[in-house]
C-alpha cells in the first residue's frame, strides 16, 4: 500500500527518559522499537487499554516476542507514537489500575502536544526521538532478515 510508507515516514516515535533507561538495561533497541511501532500502526496490537494507551509484546534478541518484553504506549494510531512504560512477563503479569490511571493521564498530556512542545520536550530531556533515518536505514539493510 503505497499511503503506508508515506505514513510511515512522517510517524514520530519517542521513547521517554524512564522508558530510556528501562529499555537500555533490557537491550531493547530502537530499531525494534520502530519495528513495534509499524507493526502496530497496521493493526497488531496485544491489547487497547483505553484512554490512548495501547500494550505491545515485543521481542528482545534471542528471545522473540513470547520471552520478551511488553510496552506501554500511548498513541493517536496515526502518527504519534510514545513508548512510556515496560515490563518482562516474568517480572510481572500487568500493571495495576492505579498505575494504569497515571499513564493515561501522561499519554492525554503527551498526545496533546504541539509539535512545537514535542521538539521543546526532546530539547530538554524529557523525551528521546527514535529518528526516522535509523529506521529507514535498519528497513533497507536488514528488510526480510528478522522472523
Amino acid at each position: 500500500m503505497p499511503l503506508g510508507g508515506i505514513l510511515i515516514l512522517m510517524t514520530r516515535v519517542f521513547k521517554t527518559r524512564h522508558f530510556q533507561r528501562w529499555a537500555r538495561k533490557k537491550g531493547l533497541t530502537d530499531a525494534v522499537l520502530r519495528r513495534a511501532v509499524e507493526e502496530m500502526a497496521s493493526g497488531l496490537i496485544d491489547a487497547d487499554l483505553g484512554g490512548g494507551v495501547v500494550k505491545k509484546r515485543t521481542g528482545l534478541t534471542g528471545r522473540g516476542k513470547r520471552g520478551g518484553v511488553r510496552t506501554l504506549v500511548a498513541t493517536n494510531r496515526d502518527d504519534r507514537w510514545f513508548f512510556m512504560f515496560g515490563f518482562e512477563k516474568n517480572e510481572r503479569d500487568n500493571i495495576d489500575d492505579e498505575e494504569l490511571e497515571a499513564l493515561k493521564d501522561h499519554a492525554a498530556d503527551w498526545l496533546a502536544c504541539t509539535a512545537a512542545q514535542l521538539d521543546e520536550a526532546v530539547a530538554d530531556g524529557a523525551l528521546l526521538e527514535i529518528a526516522d533515518d535509523s529506521r529507514s536505514q535498519t528497513q533497507k539493510s536488514h528488510h526480510g532478515s528478522r522472523a
